[in-house]
């Protein structure tokens, strides 16, 4: 089976990224966090196809998380993937019947966030993958970055590549360059099976980040280089803490605390 093509463009900022932040090393066993959407999608295709061009040797796998939410169906992406060979793990939590045990003052989307990072971590580990790829793009980037500046006085974004604090695993994000239309873009003149909405209870409602996207929109439309003057500015904060070092055998305390995603408290950007 032919699998889908990524366009230059969006291999070429990858690339750039994952040179500069050291992303991806000789022996690595990558997990893709595939939650069904665009961005995943494209981030699984892009280092599948990485995998076996690049000069260093590294394997590509997935998982998907489903949560057990009315409105999200993510079981047809084993339908998907099972005819390319690529190894893919599905793995169902109830994470709305768990919110109502262990939310306490979190909001649901928090929760549930945190719920999968924690089941990809152990999914992870249970299969000897070293690293978990995430697939947000710089649009992403650029919109945590006003909401930490505008709700939380810090300055602040997600992380290019970072080793968790149980210090096993690496994650990294290669689309930090890349911009999400060009995923959008890909997407849907590759015929990518994507799963809208992906999270039904955030969707359900305005969020502050749909407000912050709003937002970046207009001033993109006065300031035609409003990304590329972002992406700038937010370099330094992506490698916040320096980037990992050679993996290092974890504590053993740590590793096997953060195998409860519940109890590790493991948060989206270590």
């Amino acid at each position: 089976m032919e699998t889908p093509s990524v366009p230059r463009s969006i291999r070429r900022l990858a690339g750039q990224a994952i040179r500069e932040f050291d992303m991806i090393r000789d022996g690595d066993r990558v997990l893709v966090g595939l939650s069904g959407g665009k961005d995943s999608l494209t981030l699984l295709w892009l280092l599948h196809e990485l995998a076996r061009r690049a000069p260093v040797h590294f394997e590509v796998g997935a998982v998907t998380i489903d949560p057990e939410i009315d409105g999200f169906d993510p079981e047809r992406l084993q339908d998907y993937l099972g005819g390319y060979g690529i190894p893919y793990h599905f793995v169902s939590e109830p994470i709305a019947e768990l919110a109502g045990e262990h939310m306490d003052n979190d909001s649901f989307c928090s929760f549930c966030s945190r719920m999968k990072r924690g089941l990809m971590y152990r999914t992870a580990r249970e299969h000897g993958y070293n690293v978990l790829a995430l697939g947000q793009h710089l649009d992403d980037l650029a919109e945590s970055f006003l909401m930490s500046a505008f709700h939380g006085g810090q300055l602040r974004t997600m992380k290019a590549h970072y080793r968790i604090d149980a210090g096993d695993l690496r994650v990294i994000r290669p689309l930090v360059y890349v911009r999400e239309r060009q995923t959008r873009d890909f997407a849907e003149a590759a015929g990518l099976p994507v799963i809208l909405d992906n999270c039904p209870a955030c969707f359900s409602m305005p969020t502050r980040r749909e407000h912050m996207k709003a937002l970046l929109a207009r001033e993109e439309g006065e300031f035609a280089e409003l990304f590329r003057n972002l992406r700038t500015t937010l370099r330094p904060l992506m490698t916040e803490g320096g980037i990992p070092g050679p993996d290092d055998a974890p504590d053993a305390a740590d590793a096997s605390r953060a195998v409860d995603p519940v109890a590790s408290g493991e948060t989206a950007d270590g």
